[in-house]
């Protein structure tokens, strides 16, 4: 008997070990996955901000929120599904959809810097937000981001799932949907501190009393309110609001250059995905010449700008080339 019992306590401890295995796997392939849809990732976070333009600072996080949340049943509810069932019975149809999703970045991107090139005149004015119409804009505003945000999640599952290596289902699941919540919340946290550190400046800028108040977290002080400050108050005082005004002078331009980096992310990523995809497809030239520009390289850091840099030229070129007929057929 006591023989039956260590043998069944070996048995316990083996699946034990194969189970943290597997976890351990699953964390790495997630992890591994998840650095893959970096670049959509960025340029997800840059857009989204402008979805709360012109309302009122109330209404900035709940919007927020409403988009993330759309964002997350984009992923679970419809496209982790259909990322399984296509990885089940048409893998040979994953290449094609991913150069087809790095058609739209290049796209995107492209679209992005003809834009700004073309100067703020030339761009189609929003309606202003009223007491009137704040509501029906909202929602057209949260409706407009989730359907973008799709797009980009779609993206973001295809490379996720073309990225791993486990045949299990379950685990591919599981990986699919720890890289999908991981992201949004990376994503959509990110958004919410945007949006609100240009609040959080003004408040620090005019806080007299920081330490009294634990950076506002008890409250601000009352107007009117004489409370002299302690003397921790007055060494704070100067570095929290000059942190609060450099918040509120630099989060136009830190929004500015997370644009910038957003669209040379969507047109580096892709570039790469066709360069992969027509590799894949049989088509080796472009990305040998590719490779071998990289490889003329001795430091491997500059290998790798070369190749995002010459991922992102081709980026540009093909999105250019299908500016004018993309941009009749796809609302902008």
């Amino acid at each position: 008997m006591s023989v039956g019992l260590l043998a069944l306590l070996d048995d316990v401890a083996a699946l034990a070990k194969v189970a943290a295995a597997s976890l351990d796997d699953i964390a790495a392939q997630s992890a591994k996955a998840g650095t893959k849809a970096l670049g959509v990732v960025i340029d997800d976070a840059a857009v989204t901000p402008r979805y709360v333009v012109g309302f009122a600072a109330s209404r900035e996080l709940p919007i927020v929120g409403r988009i993330a949340l759309g964002s997350l049943k984009n992923k679970l509810l419809f496209l982790l599904p259909a990322a399984l069932l296509l990885g089940a019975f048409a893998p040979w149809a994953m290449t094609p959809l991913l150069m087809l999703g790095g058609l739209y970045l290049c796209y995107e991107g492209a679209q992005k810097i003809i834009e700004s090139l073309r100067g703020p005149h030339q761009a189609k004015a929003a309606p202003a937000v009223t007491p009137a119409n704040a509501t029906l804009l909202e929602e057209q505003k949260v409706r407009s981001a989730i359907k973008t945000d799709f797009i980009l999640s779609a993206e973001i599952m295809a490379l996720t799932l073309a990225g791993l290596t486990t045949p299990s289902v379950v685990a591919q699941a599981v990986i699919l949907g720890l890289v999908g919540i991981g992201l949004t919340a990376l994503v959509y946290g990110g958004v919410a501190l945007i949006v609100k550190a240009d609040d959080v400046g003004v408040a620090l800028a005019a806080n007299p009393r920081p330490a009294g108040t634990l950076l506002g977290l008890r409250g601000r002080p009352a107007p009117g309110d004489a409370t002299p400050a302690s003397a921790a108050d007055r060494a704070l005082r100067p570095v929290t609001q000059a942190v609060g005004r450099g918040l509120v002078v630099g989060m136009p331009g830190f929004l500015k250059l997370l644009a910038i980096i957003g669209t040379a992310a969507m047109l580096w990523v892709g570039g790469g995905i066709l360069l992969h995809g027509t590799e894949e497809l049989g088509w080796t030239l472009p990305a040998h010449l590719v490779e071998g520009a990289a490889h003329a390289t001795s430091n491997g850091v500059l290998a790798w700008l070369v190749t995002a840099g010459l991922s992102g030229l081709i980026g540009l070129v093909v999105g250019t080339l299908l500016v004018p007929v993309l941009s009749r057929i796809l609302p902008h």
